[in-house]
């Protein structure tokens, strides 16, 4: 930005979907909770009923960053009978209790919850915010979820954590190098469902995406920019 700024180059932006990401955080959790694809597996393979999933009412979700995507992963809980706890630097407890959730430090957070979800931007001061701590304080049937960005956990901690029991599990949709390496560790740790950063690859989303860009495109020729982001 700082560098189209200095070239005098106008970037628009594009509007997005409120629905995508959170979609995706919910379907991995739900699907990791009751082993999904491990049962799916086991049944293409000839095998029946191979394992126990859990319930998710009574239950308790930790969301690390209640953001847009972290209020609406609030109501889902609330929806299946969760109880909430959140967390992030600069949250309050009225924000908190607006969006339904109890607002706990992020020790207490990763203690208390059975599951926890990150919704932070990554930063300099959000790499590495889930470690060894964190990992450990969720505990051996504790599941971390992540939709944001893979450089907020520390990915040698929690490879450790799952291939010692520390830690349940890990549904992941984003890592700290994309696409992965074919000997990264985390497609062998166990207690894994992964996907290729998908949370925002929906046929809605994309509609927007590209709608949004031809607007923008044809706005600025005409001399008249929208959803202008920067401007010299």
């Amino acid at each position: 930005m700082a560098a189209a700024d200095e070239l005098g180059i106008t970037v628009c932006g594009t509007r997005a979907s409120a629905s995508a990401a959170p979609e995706l955080s919910w379907a991995l959790l739900m699907s990791a909770v009751r082993d999904i694809p491990g049962q799916e597996r086991a049944l293409r393979d000839g095998r029946w009923q191979t394992g126990i999933g859990g319930e998710l009412s009574g239950r308790t979700l930790g969301i690390v960053g209640l953001g847009k995507i972290g209020i609406r992963m609030a109501g889902y809980a609330r929806a299946f009978g969760m109880d909430v706890l959140a967390w992030s630097e600069n949250l309050t407890a009225e924000r908190a209790a607006d969006a339904g959730a109890e607002h706990v430090s992020k020790h207490e957070l990763f203690s208390r919850a059975d599951i926890a979800t990150l919704h932070l931007r990554l930063s300099e001061r959000t790499r590495g915010i889930v470690g060894r701590p964190e990992l450990e304080a969720l505990g051996p049937q504790g599941l971390l979820v992540n939709t944001a960005r893979g450089g907020l956990v520390d990915t040698a901690a929690l490879v450790t954590a799952l291939e010692s029991g520390a830690l349940g599990g890990a549904a992941l949709d984003v890592f700290d190098e994309e696409p992965l390496a074919a000997d990264h560790p985390l497609l062998t740790a166990p207690r894994t469902l992964l996907t290729p950063h998908i949370g925002y690859v929906t046929r809605e989303q994309y509609a927007i995406f590209y709608r949004d860009a031809l607007e923008d495109v044809r706005a600025w020729a005409s001399g008249t920019p929208i959803r202008v982001v920067s401007a010299s």
